[in-house]
């Protein structure tokens, strides 16, 4: 491909491309099932604008697997399919044809987990998970300390498998109280070469581009197909299909109930249920578009360490525009609509959260 792509990239075809595919991910905003409103459409084009920020630096300026980079893209910013306000997310681009060893300091942030996946999302390659390690799975030094070789082939020690055609690491940081944890501090370099990065090649930006493009238009139609899908349950949580989850490149220790809420001025919404014994639980809140709303400023989501439980151990959440001076409140953030999701990570049962709408003043 590469004489194709010299020639795309002199006669500005590349561009030309990469431009016309962002065009068509402007028409999922539009689609009839979306909200009509200003309000929602205006949301669902700054989350084009934010994808397309975090597709360039993913497959533009970060796409070397061999000199992999572990980077983390702006949380409060970039927010895809229910993003969790309490993980620090990062990721690298990798390949099964090297071998790469991550390692790092193990710091005390609740949960820590390591996944492998081929694929992603608008690509028409494999999708799916090759290899997944959490933290309470690796030998550990004493020094907080620690090592994971990432490869095809088994390694002794601390292995993190990956199969062929493995093109991308996500590691997911947990908090359980986040102002009280410390993240682990990592790094990922490639075995038995150099990790620096070739120069620039016609055929590096324009694939980059091309792909790009392509995970921009694929992200905004998987998660705008889910939303359309929850829309036809509205006010309800059920339980989400787990294979789907993970083809979506989902945490396989997770299970997920995703819905649809839409609530008058003068509705609430009640989530109740009785927590299983799990690791860790939460709840939240998010636009139409799956993206987690603004943690920074409102109250949009509580976990197992925030949330007060009833005296029987179970919990009544409450989803309001307004403050019902409750302790579990959830606040809409300004919002009409969205999406919302209930996880356990590592729940020895999974109890069917019951959710109903009441009037405001019967709080």
């Amino acid at each position: 491909m590469a004489s194709d792509s010299t020639e795309r990239i002199l006669s500005g075809r590349s561009w030309e491309d990469f431009c016309d595919r962002l065009r068509d991910a402007g028409e999922v905003v539009l689609r009839d099932a979306t909200p009509m409103d200003a309000f929602d459409r205006a949301e669902g084009y700054r989350y084009l604008s934010r994808l397309t920020r975090v597709a360039l630096e993913s497959y533009i300026e970060a796409a070397d697997p061999r000199a992999p980079v572990l980077r983390r893209p702006s949380h409060e910013s970039v927010k895809i399919g229910a993003d969790n306000p309490d993980n620090h997310y990062q990721s690298a681009a990798i390949s099964g044809a090297y071998e790469y060893r991550l390692s790092g300091t193990r710091g005390t942030v609740h949960y820590l987990g390591f996944g492998t996946y081929a694929g992603n999302y608008g690509s028409d390659a494999r999708m799916g998970q090759s290899g997944y390690l959490e933290a309470a799975d690796i030998e550990i030094g004493p020094d907080g300390r620690f090592e994971v070789h990432l490869s095809c082939e088994p390694r002794p020690g601390n292995w993190l498998r990956m199969e062929p055609d493995t093109s991308s690491l996500i590691v997911r940081q947990t908090y359980e109280d986040r102002a009280a944890e410390t993240i682990a501090d990592l790094a990922i370099e490639r075995v038995g070469a150099p990790n620096s990065p070739d120069p620039v090649t016609a055929e590096f930006v324009d694939e980059g581009l091309q792909a790009a493009a392509n995970y921009v238009f694929g992200t905004a139609s998987l998660f705008t197909d889910w939303a359309e899908s929850f829309a036809s349950r509205p006010n309800e949580l059920p339980l989400f299909d787990s294979e789907r989850a993970r083809a979506a490149h989902g945490d396989p220790n997770i299970v997920y109930y995703h819905g649809y809420w839409e609530l008058g001025e003068d509705e609430a919404l009640l989530v109740e249920v009785t927590p299983p014994r799990c690791e860790y639980w939460n709840f939240q809140l998010n636009n139409y578009w799956m993206e987690s709303l603004d943690y920074r400023y409102h109250q949009i989501a509580l976990n197992h360490h925030g949330a007060a439980l009833e005296p029987d151990g179970s919990v009544r959440l409450v989803v309001s525009h307004r403050d019902p001076h409750h302790p579990n409140w959830i606040e809409t953030a300004g919002h009409r609509r969205g999406t919302m999701c209930l996880r356990w990570i590592h729940a020895e049962s999974q109890p069917q959260p019951a959710t109903r709408v009441v009037p405001f003043d019967s709080l």
